[in-house]
């Protein structure tokens, strides 16, 4: 069987359990759409750095695997759109436009620790959800504001997908532990068949990236090499 990535973390009786199961296949269904998760510079900065550089001045980078990730998320959205699939981009919603308060502080006091405030740090936070120019949205692409963890929450994700007709979702963004495996819970209730593209999600940390991925595989969805999905969507491209 070939190894996958969340292997390494889990433990004897884990892989005992695991591998006694009969795993439930979600499977592509007749109408995909492709979702990506906060491709935002919030979690890219504007260079590759290590991790623990990059929160330096991108308290929210998830460093070099953002930007690893990135060619493969490319090569996916290239496919989607060479198929005809709808593309749906979620991204931040701005506190200072929306007057709402951003989920990751709401329950924490209300704000992010105290810091120096200068012109760069101002830039960098009115830059924090623009969508990186690499996977930029074109013309008549969805692109929808959210505040919360999942793309369903509080916006109109579903009901644009009902409008098209999709009973597919293939995911692609981050975070791994968050608001991907926020997007596809939510997704999975709906009952969407909900696809992970293993490496077009990524994480600032290694461990949650790959147990979020076992479990996600476990219970709402399949987690399936970039290869596999993307196959797929190439094989609908010429069925289309």
């Amino acid at each position: 069987m070939t190894e996958r990535i969340w292997d390494h973390y889990l433990s004897e009786q884990d892989r005992a359990r695991a591998g006694a199961a009969v795993q439930p296949v979600v499977g592509f269904g007749k109408k995909p759409a492709l979702l990506l998760v906060d491709m935002y510079r919030w979690v890219f900065g504007d260079e590759p750095e290590p991790l623990l550089e990059a929160v330096k001045k991108w308290p929210g980078s998830c460093g070099l695997a953002a930007w690893d990730s990135l060619p493969h998320v490319q090569a996916l959205l290239a496919d989607a759109r060479d198929a005809g699939m709808p593309v749906v981009y979620v991204t931040g919603m701005a506190e200072q436009t929306s007057g709402v308060r951003e989920w990751r502080y709401a329950n924490r006091g209300g704000q992010p620790d105290p810091r120096v405030v200068d012109s760069a740090h101002e830039d960098r936070v009115r830059r924090m959800y623009d969508i990186v120019d690499e996977v930029a949205p074109l013309s008549g692409e969805a692109v929808l504001e959210k505040s919360a963890p999942s793309a369903f929450f509080g916006t109109p994700l579903a009901s644009h997908l009902i409008r098209e007709g999709v009973d597919t979702i293939i995911v692609a963004g981050e975070t791994t532990s968050g608001c991907v495996r926020a997007s596809v819970i939510d997704g999975c209730s709906y009952r969407y068949r909900m696809i992970v593209a293993e490496e077009a999600v990524f994480d600032r940390d290694e461990a949650s990236h790959a147990i979020n991925l076992f479990d996600m595989n476990e219970k709402y969805a399949d987690v399936l090499p970039l290869a596999d999905v993307r196959a797929w969507v190439q094989a609908f491209a010429a069925r289309s």
